[in-house]
């Protein structure tokens, strides 16, 4: 496996615009060319924004989406150009963060994934999110995600 895995790519190393929304995001992938290995691959997002449905004002979160690959790798500017398209998209947290892990898992079909959404108060309330697929396999190192619970600044 040369280059060749990273010919279908068409936002990498390319000026791409910030997706309007989520539905019109792409996600891509590669071929994962260590799939006879048990790894654990993460992804954090301390910056990811959305909107309240209801208010349109912003929420954000620190996101931490952990998977073992399959035959597949999540192209990771894909992955950044689908988190930003949140940035005008409405929906509550919960809807977010396990809507994210469902298309991930839809593009690439790993053998497990989670994410855990770390989000910042709304309204006084922090809420915290946090989906995966099942179990992990027994074999993975899957470390802590290392984000606190919110405690203010006291």
């Amino acid at each position: 496996m040369g280059n060749d895995i990273y010919k279908n790519l068409t936002q990498l190393g390319e000026k791409t615009a910030l997706p309007e929304s989520p539905d019109k995001a792409v996600l891509e992938r590669v071929p994962n060319p260590q799939k006879d290995s048990l790894y654990n691959v993460r992804f954090a997002a301390p910056e990811f924004t959305s909107l309240c449905p209801i208010t349109g004002a912003p929420d954000f979160a620190h996101l931490v989406i952990d998977y073992i690959p399959g035959d597949w790798l999540i192209e990771s500017k894909s992955l950044k150009l689908f988190l930003g398209s949140f940035r005008n998209h409405g929906a509550f947290h919960e809807d977010c963060t396990v809507s994210i892990a469902k298309r991930i898992v839809e593009a690439i079909e790993p053998k497990w994934l989670r994410i855990g959404g770390y989000w910042y108060p709304r309204g006084g309330i922090p809420i915290d999110v946090f989906y995966q697929t099942g179990p992990a396999p027994g074999d993975a190192w899957i470390p802590d995600q290392g984000v606190p619970p919110y405690r203010g600044r006291g």
